[in-house]
C-alpha cells in the first residue's frame, strides 16, 4: 500500500504491492499526527472492504480511499472526517452495500465512539495494579 499526503489535510491511500510506503507530494510536507489518523482510517477501511471483495468474489486492485479533515475549535481538533473511495471495476448494484461494508472499520468505530483515554506518568499504578484515579486525567465524551 501507499499513503500520498494530499496536502495538510488529506491523504490518498493506493494499493501497490510490497510494504507500505508514505509519499508527498512536495519536499517541504511531512506526515503529522494528523496524517497518521487519517491513515489509520483509510487503512482500515481498505482492509474492511478488500475482504469483503475477496467473500463477495470481486476485485480490489483497483479501490483507493482518500480522507481529508478538517478542524474545529474550543478545543483545536479534527472535527469532521470525510472517506471517499474510488473503485472503477466495482458494479454500481454494489456501491450502497461496499459504503455499508466501509462503515464496519473499527477505526471508524472508534472514532464515532471514542475511548477513554488516561494519561498518567509511567509506573502511576496503585496497590493493586490499576492506575490511580488520583493521579491520572481522564478524557471521555460524558467527562467533556
Amino acid at each position: 500500500m501507499k499513503i500520498i499526503l494530499l496536502s495538510d489535510d488529506a491523504i490518498r491511500l493506493e494499493p501497490v504491492s510490497g510494504p507500505l510506503t508514505i509519499e508527498a507530494l512536495s519536499a517541504d510536507q511531512s506526515y503529522s499526527p494528523f496524517h497518521m489518523m487519517a491513515s489509520a482510517l483509510a487503512i482500515c477501511t481498505f482492509s474492511v472492504l478488500h475482504a469483503w471483495s475477496t467473500h463477495a468474489g470481486l476485485k480490489a486492485a483497483d479501490l483507493a480511499l482518500e480522507v481529508r479533515w478538517e478542524f474545529a475549535e474550543d478545543p483545536h481538533r479534527v472535527g469532521a472526517m470525510h472517506v471517499s473511495f474510488e473503485w472503477p471495476s466495482l458494479p454500481e448494484k454494489r456501491v450502497a452495500a461496499a459504503r455499508r461494508v466501509a462503515e464496519m472499520c473499527t477505526v471508524h468505530a472508534t472514532l464515532l465512539h471514542p475511548p477513554t483515554i488516561t494519561i498518567a506518568p509511567a509506573g502511576a499504578q496503585d496497590d493493586a495494579g490499576t492506575v490511580d484515579a488520583d493521579h491520572t486525567h481522564v478524557h471521555s465524551e460524558s467527562a467533556l
